[in-house]
């Protein structure tokens, strides 16, 4: 009995022993992994479930949390029940900023929408307040209280937004509220708010509402051009707003005409002769269609008589001219920056085509050139994306090559465990190519000087006694051609054919600039070099040396033990080697013997 209970409790032992060592081995690996790639996070940093995720269920099977209170608010959506505040009492918690960036503050944009339509109001509806018989004493008071509402919108802005407004002030971000509102009131853009809220309107009590005294109203127009800047900034395709502003300009100095010309019919007599309008029909659209035909000059006008009539006349066609040619100009400039892109497309593709054309390059040839030139304009926009991007900093260059590549570059098994620094300084090297269909990216016994990362697309590596065979297909993540890139010596000849199937899009890194950027990281120069070594002497060992499935060694090779086991059987042979870890131990013994 008593050795029976030894012999249990040495086996207890043992099987402890046994799976201690199992765990110190795998908390080893994963310091080993965590050393090596700083990206792996430990255990102690998992989530912690939330509250929600654990609530009990209540006795009647369902959890507590799930009972809608009689004021709570609920939004159904598919199968799921969501809690949303109402509205009303978000708006009530909502807190104003103390302070608004201008140039990526979308409320602030939004906002100015808000200023420049009431600037509009002003602009268009003045000139035909005070022209045309529009504004009657039975319809003043709707007048009037958009008029007021235009007011109150310019106030707000002055009191509230304009003194949030960051500057920049000796490089520095400026966000306190008293050097904001100082910056504010030393501004031009104070004066000239300061001058459009002038109260002329108290004239109304001896003049009557006469629309013109409503005239310095217009002059904020520095919100107009900031709302235009700011707007140009957020819109993906900025060409179209700006076609929509030029014919608004247009369209505005013609309104205007049409304005004039009814104030001057007017004052000369309606009808009374054949210049003038003759009260007809629709008067604003009459003087506009008038105006129309003299600002373009398409002629078929009646003759002036009067000398008024006369004067305003040759005014109005040298303003007509001047203004259309302004404006015809300033439109060509906006289609032309729209299509600029489009323009050196055409321009790079009839320089190749004539330069091909010129040396009698044959037709083939002509038809794959133009066919890359159609692809690469279709699918990236762009020639060359390095002309993009040499003007900006090299700080923005990384962080738009981080959102752009990174992803990509970051699976690439071969610089997993590299340093961080060392893949954001090769993000800015990599060089993105197009191949056609059936294009050879790099052929066998070349010299290799540059390694492939597939972005798009997939590539076909050939070989076989007539080169031709299809041994794999590379998609995109790919990596090729990292052994003549790393390799040293001899080393450095392409091992395959590599063809493009179908279109493909490749990062293409040099040798010399790998090696530019390894000099300043050892650590990640010495893994890169153990990791190509392991390849050359994978692809260099003979098929004969691997064994075949008949060669099985009898007994099979032990992975190595571990240090605290070893450490364990040494104390048990100074111990006298009796017991089982005694016993053990001769039989590793035996077994490294006959393995030897």
């Amino acid at each position: 009995r008593i050795g029976s209970a030894s012999s249990l409790s040495s086996a207890i032992i043992n099987t402890r022993l046994q799976e201690l060592v199992r765990l110190f081995k795998e908390r080893t690996e994963k310091v080993k992994e965590k050393l090596i790639d700083s990206d792996v996070t430990s255990d102690d940093e998992s989530p912690v479930a939330s509250p929600a995720a654990a609530a009990v269920p209540a006795p009647g099977g369902e959890l507590e949390g799930d009972k809608p209170l009689g004021d709570d608010h609920y939004c159904e959506m598919l199968c799921c029940t969501f809690k949303r505040r109402p509205w009303l009492e978000h708006l009530k918690s909502y807190q104003f900023p103390s302070s608004i960036d201008p140039l990526t503050n979308l409320m602030y944009v939004l906002w100015l929408f808000f200023v420049v339509m009431a600037w509009n109001w002003n602009c268009w509806l003045i000139p035909v307040r005070w022209a045309f018989p529009y504004q009657t004493p039975a319809n003043i008071h709707y007048w009037l209280l958009v008029d007021y509402l235009c007011d109150l919108i310019y106030l707000l802005d002055i009191l509230i937004f304009q003194t949030r407004l960051q500057f920049v002030k000796g490089g520095d971000i400026i966000t306190d509220k008293k050097a904001m509102k100082e910056n504010y009131l030393r501004s031009e853009r104070f004066k000239m708010d300061v001058l459009c809220l002038l109260p002329l309107d108290l004239f109304y009590f001896k003049v009557g509402v006469n629309p013109l005294l409503r005239f310095p109203r217009c002059l904020k127009y520095m919100a107009f051009f900031e709302f235009n800047n700011r707007l140009e900034a957020i819109l993906t395709k900025a060409y179209i707003y700006r076609v929509i502003r030029t014919t608004a300009y247009l369209l505005y100095s013609l309104h205007v005409n049409s304005c004039l010309y009814y104030w001057a019919s007017a004052y000369e007599g309606l009808g009374s002769t054949t210049w003038v309008y003759d009260g007809e029909g629709n008067s604003y659209i009459r003087c506009y269609y008038w105006a129309v035909k003299t600002l373009i000059t398409i002629g078929g006008l009646p003759d002036p008589k009067t000398l008024f009539e006369i004067v305003f006349q040759l005014l109005n066609y040298f303003t007509g001219v001047f203004a259309f040619s302004v404006m015809i100009g300033q439109m060509r400039d906006v289609v032309g920056a729209a299509t600029a892109g489009q323009t050196y497309y055409r321009s790079c593709m009839d320089s190749t085509i004539k330069y091909m054309n010129f040396y009698r390059i044959p037709r083939a040839v002509q038809n794959r050139v133009k066919t890359w030139y159609e692809y690469t304009w279709h699918s990236q926009g762009m020639l060359d994306e390095s002309e993009l991007l040499v003007q900006l900093p090299d700080k923005m260059r990384l962080d738009i090559a981080i959102d752009v590549n990174y992803n990509i570059v970051s699976k690439v098994a071969l610089f997993q465990g590299c340093d961080r620094q060392m893949i954001f300084d090769m993000l800015k090297r990599l060089r993105s190519v197009v191949y056609l269909p059936n294009d050879y990216v790099c052929k066998k016994g070349e010299i290799g000087r540059e390694m492939y990362i597939i972005q798009a697309g997939q590539v076909q590596v050939l070989g076989g006694p007539d080169g031709k065979s299809v041994l794999v297909t590379l998609k995109a993540g790919s990596v090729f051609g990292e052994i003549s890139l790393l390799a040293a010596g001899g080393g450095n000849r392409r091992t395959a054919n590599v063809v493009a199937h179908g279109f493909a899009n490749l990062f293409i890194l040099e040798k010399k600039d790998l090696n530019e950027i390894l000099v300043h990281y050892p650590e990640s120069q010495k893994l890169l070099r153990k990791k190509a070594k392991k390849m050359l002497r994978s692809n260099n060992k003979p098929k004969d040396e691997k064994g075949g499935p008949g060669d099985a060694l009898v007994i099979p090779p032990k992975a190595e033990t571990p240090k605290l086991f070893r450490a364990a059987l040494a104390a048990t042979g100074r111990m006298g080697g009796k017991g089982p870890l005694g016993r053990l131990r001769w039989r590793l013994r035996e077994l490294q013997e006959a393995q030897a």
